[in-house]
């Protein structure tokens, strides 16, 4: 576990770019896109929602993998709370995505939500990973709990590149880069491009100090739990 004193000094970091890259993302001129207008600003911020969560589901895959090998709840532990904050930057993602849409594809509309091939995909990866919470709290039993889920966790993140890049990619969607649609690195500046990738390592620094903090508090809770139940036994 990282000492205490490098976690904050991290996490301060974690802050500062974040804040710079918020500025730069406000502030710094863009170029005139058909539809997306000063909504493409939001590029910042939605599509490095989706790279935090893959990068969170790899962690959590990988505890996952770890716990089916050695048994130890520790890696149960850290592939559940990197699952959890995959669900988080994924609803954030999701969210986003769809008033991005509102204002832009569907302004003057009611509509909210077409099934879009790319958003029914991503729907249905949410549902696949909130399904993993919902096994999990279906056992009592903490060793069999962790290797249903485990083995479960694997299947879903199998699910992942199918479901958010292979799929979307081959069916006709509104989105950059799917089928008959140029990739949005062929439709923007390259000066987007200097907010952009900041922002993806700055959503991932997030995404370690979410993580970092529900299994410090996990560990802890765990602990003591522990502790309480020798002082009683």
């Amino acid at each position: 576990m990282i000492s205490t004193r490098r976690y904050r000094l991290i996490r301060n970091s974690v802050f500062v770019w974040m804040t710079v890259v918020i500025t730069a993302g406000f502030l710094m001129s863009i170029p005139k896109i058909d539809i997306l207008e000063h909504t493409a600003r939001n590029l910042y911020f939605h599509v490095p929602m989706w790279f935090t969560m893959m990068a969170a589901a790899i962690v959590s895959v990988f505890h996952s993998i770890r716990h089916l090998r050695k048994r130890d709840i520790e890696s149960d532990l850290r592939a559940a709370e990197a699952a959890r904050v995959a669900l988080l930057f994924g609803f954030m993602g999701i969210t986003t995505g769809v008033v991005w849409a509102k204002v832009t594809w569907y302004q003057g509309t009611s509509v909210w939500w077409n099934f879009d091939p790319r958003q029914t995909s991503v729907a249905i990866e949410l549902m696949v990973y909130s399904a993993y919470f919902v096994l999990r709290s279906s056992f009592e039993d903490s060793e069999l709990r962790g290797r249903i889920s485990a083995a479960y966790n694997v299947f879903a993140f199998t699910t992942m590149p199918f479901l958010l890049y292979v799929l979307p990619r081959q069916l006709d969607s509104l989105h950059p880069g799917a089928e008959g649609n140029p990739a949005f690195s062929e439709i923007t500046d390259p000066r987007m491009r200097l907010v952009f990738y900041p922002a993806i390592i700055g959503f991932m620094g997030l995404f370690w100090i979410l993580y970092t903090q529900r299994v410090r508090y996990r560990l802890l809770k765990n602990s003591v739990e522990n502790r309480y139940l020798n002082d009683n036994s």
